[in-house]
């Protein structure tokens, strides 16, 4: 632990610089994301500040600048949408089971990082990473349609009373579950359930509608729904409001990248919108103070909770495990350095663990956000901390000012993130990639655009494997694909074979790995020896792998050459091969020790003496 409290502070002036100009970077970004979330402003903050210190505190790369990330939000979005359902749309009794299951995400990541799972993040298909990515642009885009132009559909009296029937049938039925739960038998005491209907207040109806009005709008597919009414409802003055957002992000880029343009539209259009007056709907209030911790999150913990969000939780940990190694692989490109996987994972899964600890919602690398500090100067981890410091100060100084943001320009920052998000060089060449990885990449950006994010990934990673595993079969079967033994090309040291023997002794080469892609034609062998043969020289210099698939057809092979009285003679065994026919006693069982060589010349030494013998 004491290289984790031992800073280096002969870059501090870079690392300050860089740390303020990120963290001044992360503010607007850090409230959208809370607000687009569904858990509001405050948890985007707070999310913004403990994953950024304690990321930077514990992680392996010291430039990266942590947060709350489009990816990371959408799929929490999604989830979070889900657990409020199940809650009447009460954040505040649905906040423990949300805030577990980011904890756990977060404690997942701290595993994956001390079993050394890092390294293999690399080897995610392109094509199921590129779908993703854009599908996270289509549903912010998608799902900020309404708030763009004002429209709310709790608030819509006429959408909401739609659902009051329904309300109230889902209230009837609460109250019989309850009373078996108690075991109140309704047929032999219906007065008890009469009494408890009658106590039923339109308040509460209306409120169960409203919820039953948010989950049917919520996602792509629910924002479809209601597009009428969306485009029915615009209130011009949000709309005003949220384009102007857009116009300024875009155009003040123009003029100059030394301040951040999102920020300066967060500023310029909040504060024209509160010196003017206007009647804007504001963000949800910020809470003054310092956070406080969610102790009553570990009160969910439990068989239910884990069997339940499981997946959502492994898929939040694996996702901020891409996006932070990713933006690792920028900053060392940047820095000409070489970050350390494993401790940038244990360090992420620090961060949202203590996130989730006082209500933020998960974050990841942030590329923008690091790019900005490594430009800006920073060198080392304390710049990380001191952008999680800043938005600590910001939260506690103006808070309550922060309050008043209008929550169309929140909107219309989401906008251009969902815009800048998408993978526009994977959708480029899509008519130049293998029709294959094409269907990957459609395939998994329907799906997490209309379905679910995380089932989406896990079909995507499936079928790329599939296929991928296909393909290396195809191309290593190849090299076992013979019509007979005998037109094989001599390699090099067989070039001294006897003529005379070459009826006598067939020889195989087998080039590349043995496994289960590759052992459907793998088990001809044994049909091509002719019955006048005496032996078979299999060839595994070049084969440094066997799967326990490719090590079966083997032994097959070699009991159906044993049952025919022929002789086998194995020639440069590597160690995994040797190590696996050692295991299931294929040597020295089947084949003795002594039809082991090390090279081809031992093994022709063998062969001239023998194999006159066996005739």
């Amino acid at each position: 632990m004491k290289k984790f409290f031992t800073f280096d502070f002969t870059h501090f002036r870079g690392d300050l610089f860089g740390g303020l100009t990120a963290g001044i970077v992360a503010l607007p970004l850090a409230l959208a994301f809370g607000v687009s979330s569904g858990l509001g402003p405050s948890a985007g903050l707070y999310g913004a500040i403990f994953v950024s210190f304690f990321a930077a505190l514990f992680g392996g790369t010291p430039t990266q600048i942590s947060g709350p990330t489009a990816p990371m939000t959408a799929v929490s979005m999604v989830f979070i949408a889900e657990i409020l359902a199940n809650f009447d749309g009460n954040v505040e009794k649905a906040l423990p089971t949300i805030l577990s299951v980011f904890f756990l995400a977060g404690l997942l990541q701290i595993i994956l990082g001390f079993i050394g799972l890092g390294k293999y993040i690399r080897y995610i298909p392109y094509p199921v990473v590129s779908g993703f990515m854009t599908a996270i642009g289509v549903i912010i885009l998608v799902t900020q349609i309404a708030p763009t132009v004002g429209y709310y559909p709790k608030e819509d009296t006429a959408y909401v009373t739609q659902f009051k029937p329904q309300a109230e049938e889902l209230i009837l039925e609460n109250i019989l579950r309850e009373e078996v739960d108690e075991g109140i038998l309704v047929l032999e005491d219906f007065e008890t359930t009469v009494e408890r209907a009658q106590t039923i207040t339109e308040a509460e109806i209306l409120t169960e509608a409203q919820t039953l009005a948010g989950k049917e709008a919520s996602g792509v597919i629910g924002a479809f729904r209601v597009v009428d009414r969306i485009f029915s409802n615009i209130n011009i003055l949000e709309l005003g409001l949220a384009l102007l957002t857009i116009l300024i992000i875009y155009g003040f880029k123009r003029i100059t990248t030394a301040v951040p343009s999102t920020l300066v539209a967060l500023f310029v259009v909040s504060g024209g919108a509160i010196f003017l007056g206007l009647d804007y709907r504001p963000i949800a209030a910020i809470p003054s103070g310092l956070p406080i911790p969610k102790w009553e999150l570990f009160g969910t913990f439990g068989v239910g909770m884990f069997t339940k969000y499981i997946f959502t939780a492994i898929t939040l940990a694996l996702l901020g495990a891409i996006d932070s190694l990713l933006t690792s692989v920028v900053a060392d490109n940047m820095t000409k350095t070489v970050h350390e996987p494993n401790k940038e994972l244990v360090g992420q899964g620090i961060g949202n663990t203590f996130g989730a600890l006082f209500g933020g919602i998960p974050g990841a690398g942030a590329t923008i956000r690091t790019v900005v500090n490594i430009n800006s100067g920073g060198k080392t981890r304390l710049s990380g901390m001191i952008a999680g410091l800043l938005l600590l100060f910001i939260l506690l100084a103006v808070g309550p000012i922060a309050s008043q943001i209008p929550a169309a320009v929140l909107a219309g920052i989401l906008i251009t993130v969902g815009i800048g998000v998408m993978d526009y060089k994977g959708l480029r060449a899509i008519p130049f990639m293998p029709r294959q990885e094409v269907f990957i990449l459609l395939l998994v950006l329907i799906l997490s655009s209309v379905w679910n994010l995380v089932y989406a990934v896990g079909i995507g990673l499936v079928i790329a494997s599939l296929m991928f595993m296909k393909k290396i079969g195809d191309l290593t079967s190849e090299s076992f694909n013979v019509k007979t033994l005998r037109p094989e090309k001599s390699w090099d040291d067989e070039i001294i074979f006897p003529e005379s023997l070459k009826d006598e002794v067939f020889i195989k080469h087998l080039d590349g790995p043995l496994f289960f892609g590759s052992t459907s034609k793998f088990t001809e062998i044994a049909k091509q020896l002719p019955a006048s043969s005496s032996a078979l020289v299999i060839r595994l210099d070049k084969v440094p792998y066997i799967d326990q698939s490719g090590l079966y057809a083997l032994e097959s092979i070699i009991i159906d050459l044993v049952a025919r009285g022929k002789k086998v003679l194995l020639v440069g065994v590597k160690n995994q091969p040797l190590y696996m026919m050692e295991r299931i006693d294929i040597i020295p069982d089947l084949i003795p020790k002594e039809q082991l060589f090390e090279d081809f010349n031992s093994c022709l030494k063998w062969v001239v003496g023998n194999v006159k013998a066996i005739k």
